[in-house]
């Protein structure tokens, strides 16, 4: 199987920022927990403050599913909502906070409806899960 771990705007500060909220690893330890998980499987990684690029790696995929986390564009990108809605492969919203109990703008989506799921509050574990899911 092959899954594409996209991650956006500001993740890539995962294990400096907010630690009591994400955690003290950074991006780059928690995908080798997640490259250790699926080890059978082919992973890929992609970080990008950037909703273009994030939207241009969407739209490119060659994969079985994609795991997204859009970060604070999940609350207002209609081009990364687009991007999701025109391709083929699947894709699961991820959120290592559960943003049901943080400030109300968090708990507002315009992903959702066009994913095949949500996974929030595990925190790193929420992208096992997800990835679990494609294979149910």
């Amino acid at each position: 199987m092959k899954l594409l771990f996209i991650n956006g705007v500001n993740l890539n500060m995962t294990g400096v920022r907010e630690k009591d909220v994400y955690g003290a690893q950074t991006l780059e330890e928690i995908n080798k927990e997640i490259s250790a998980h699926f080890k059978g499987d082919d992973c890929e990684f992609f970080q990008s403050n950037s909703e273009g690029e994030l939207c241009a790696k969407i739209q490119s995929a060659h994969c079985d599913g994609i795991i997204l986390n859009a970060g604070a564009y999940t609350h207002y990108s209609y081009a990364l909502r687009d991007a999701i809605a025109c391709t083929s492969v699947p894709v699961i919203e991820v959120h290592m906070s559960n943003v049901h109990a943080r400030e109300p703008f968090r708990r507002v989506s315009v992903i959702s409806e066009v994913c095949k799921g949500v996974v929030c509050g595990f925190g790193k574990n929420s992208y096992i899960l997800a990835g679990e899911s494609f294979k149910l």
